[in-house]
This record gives C-alpha cells, structure tokens and sequence, in this order.
C-alpha cells in the first residue's frame, strides 16, 4: 500500500508555485476525474478528491506554511473520524473555482454535456449532505472524545438493496423520452430541452419498483454512529464524515455529513484561542501580605504566588495550563484575575485592630490613592 503522495506531487506544481499556477493546475486536473465525467470510474473519484485536497490547502497561505513545515503530519489533529475533517467538500471547491448556476447547470454542462451534481452513468443521484449540531464540554474539548449520535435520515433500502427494483426485475428504456433522458418542450417559437422528468435523465426506469422505497432505493429510518472529536477543537468547528450523509438515489453515492461542534458555556473559565480566563477571590491579609493560593485548572490545580500589595483586578498568567493546540503540541496559557475579598462582618476586635492598622498607614502605603487625588488638584478651584 502506497503512503499518501504529497500535494505539490498531486498537482504537479513546484514548491514555489504561486496561487495563480495553483489554480491552473487545479482547473486542468478537477476537469479531468471529476465524477460526472469518469462515471463508475472509483480511481478518478479518488483523485478528484485528492486533487480538491490538495488545492484546499496550498491556497491557504497558513495551512500552506504548517504543510510545508511539517507536511501531513500537520492535519493530523484535524483529522476527523473518517480521516478528512477540516477539508471543504470536493464539489463546493470545483462550483467556487468555475462557477456553477443554481440548478446545476453552466459549468457541468461546458463540461460534461449535462447539468445536475452528482449524476452517475444511468443518472442517478448522489444523496443529499446533512448537518447534525452536536454540543460537548470544556473538559471534552481539551481531552478529545469519543460521542455517540443518533440521526435519521434516508438509508439504503435492505429490501433491494439500494438499485430502487424489485428481485429479478429490470431497467427499461423510459416510455416519456425513449431512452434519450431528455424531453423538448415548447415554449412559443423556441424548443427547450429539459431533463426528462419520468427517468430523471437516466433513459431507464424501473419495470417493477421496490415497494418499501417505491422505486428510490433508499428509506427514512434511523442510524447511530461514533463520532471522534479531535483534542483542542473550538466551537463552531465542523468535522465531515465521508459517506454518512443521506443514501443517493437507486444507488448514487451518498452525501457526507458535516457534524458543527458547540461547546458549553463552563461555569469557572472563559476560553480565547488556546487561551483560559478566570477569575478567583483571594483574601484581604493575602493580597497586603503575599502567600500563595490555589488555582482551579482543567485538569487538576496549580499554586499561584501573590506578591505583597496586589491590588484587587490584578491578572496573572500561569504559562501552558490552558487549552491544548489543536495543530501540534503545548497548550496555550491560563490567565488569572483576583478579587481582593473585603471582610463584611467585623467583631469588636477585629474592628480595633483594623482601626490600628488604618491609623499606622500613611499615603506611602497607598500609592493609587496619592496618585488619585493628585490629579484631582485644581480641578474644583
């Protein structure tokens, strides 16, 4: 089994090809094997995804510079269960390059002599993606899981297994178009040839329909699945599972499913980045006096020191107790900001002494307050 070839090999370019060569090599290639042109061709589906890969990454100056560096190892993390998260999809690269209508014409048919995405040889359709938002914790975010999800969606039928027919049944040529997939139709002095609606541009319907997906060879049930979730991955990040999305029409491929990750507020930290926010109370005699307290982490805790006469809001940052990076090793940093905690409640003799205590304090011991009302002078006069 060959090891996966590098991008600059894939689009036959050089590593200092710039976007505009990128592009033109991209162009040639997806042409090429893209599906509609080589239908039932596996070996050009796959290069065609190879291709789009390839283009994805060396037109985004910062995944191009971590590939560089580190080459595949550097999607590692980003790899999602089925090996391709963080990847766009094949065909939303090739309508972004080349420009496509929204009823699929234009470019498919400058091409492929055809309009409809992913129609197969006799036609048939690949099935539609899907979506599915899936919340996760803090904690999970940093640690990476495993989740399991339940969605329903249209699956192959296991009656006939997908072909839409009934056991021992046959396709025949569509009685609408005679087998052309395309039908004219009259509008004035114009003739407009549209895709056949009986055969859906196949030429060939089915003698005898599957009766439990009457002819569609998929059904609407449920399915469960396991779902990785890569270590540090941040809210709002979207992982493609290839293939999970809805079953295609009578055998066309299936679509993939892009699951969007939404993580829970957490109850103690704020995150930026790689980054963690929190905030924790230290006493009064603490922040007059310095000591040390405890710091919450995700994993555990950590000793922060406090330096005599900290002022309430003061933020510290302990390094590389944050977030895991999402691309490589180390975490990002937790930063701290105390609350100087007032006693509420006073005794007589903890009254007295902090009397004492405020009678023995001169402005020396109190520099913001000095440097206050300086600025404070002359400006009532």
């Amino acid at each position: 089994m060959r090891g996966k070839r590098g991008y600059y090999e894939i689009l036959g370019i050089s590593k200092d090809a710039d976007a505009n060569e990128i592009k033109r090599a991209y162009r040639k290639l997806a042409v090429k094997f893209h599906p509609d042109k080589n239908p039932g061709n596996k070996e050009a589906e796959e290069c065609f995804k190879e291709v789009s890969e390839a283009y994805d990454v060396l037109m985004d100056p910062e995944r191009r510079a971590a590939y560089d560096r580190y080459g595949h190892a550097a999607f590692q993390q980003e790899a999602s269960f089925q090996g391709k998260a963080g990847f766009h999809d094949p065909f939303d690269i090739f309508r972004e390059v080349f420009g496509s209508s929204e009823n699929g014409g234009g470019i498919f048919e400058q091409f492929f002599g055809g309009s409809g995405e992913g129609r197969g040889e006799k036609g048939y359709q690949r099935g539609s993606d899907l979506r599915y938002d899936m919340k996760i914790s803090l904690e999970e975010a940093a640690k990476g899981c495993e989740k399991e999800i339940e969605i329903r969606k249209l699956d192959v039928c296991e009656r006939c297994k997908g072909t839409g027919a009934q056991v021992g049944s046959r396709d025949v040529t569509c009685p609408m178009c005679r087998g052309r997939g395309q039908v004219v139709a009259s509008r004035g002095f114009f003739q407009i040839s549209q895709t056949c609606p009986t055969c859906q541009g196949s030429g060939h319907v089915i003698e005898r329909p599957c009766r439990p997906c009457s002819g569609e060879g998929r059904v609407e049930k449920s399915s469960r699945m396991k779902l990785k979730v890569p270590i540090g991955i941040e809210d709002g990040s979207r992982l493609r599972s290839l293939g999970r999305g809805e079953a295609g029409i009578r055998g066309g491929a299936p679509g993939d499913l892009y699951v969007i990750v939404h993580i829970q507020q957490h109850r103690v930290f704020q995150r930026d980045g790689s980054d963690l926010y929190c905030e924790i109370p230290i006493p009064f005699a603490t922040a007059a006096l310095g000591g040390e307290v405890r710091v919450p982490t995700l994993e555990n805790t950590a000793t922060l020191k406090i330096p005599p006469g900290t002022q309430n809001g003061t933020l510290f940052r302990i390094g590389s107790r944050g977030m895991p990076f999402l691309r490589g090793s180390g975490h990002g940093n937790l930063h701290v900001k105390v609350q100087v905690e007032v006693p509420t409640s006073l005794n007589s003799e903890q009254r007295r002494k902090l009397e004492e205590f405020a009678g023995l304090c001169g402005e020396h011991n109190m520099p913001l307050h000095r440097s206050f009302y300086e600025k404070l002078k002359g400006l009532f006069s």
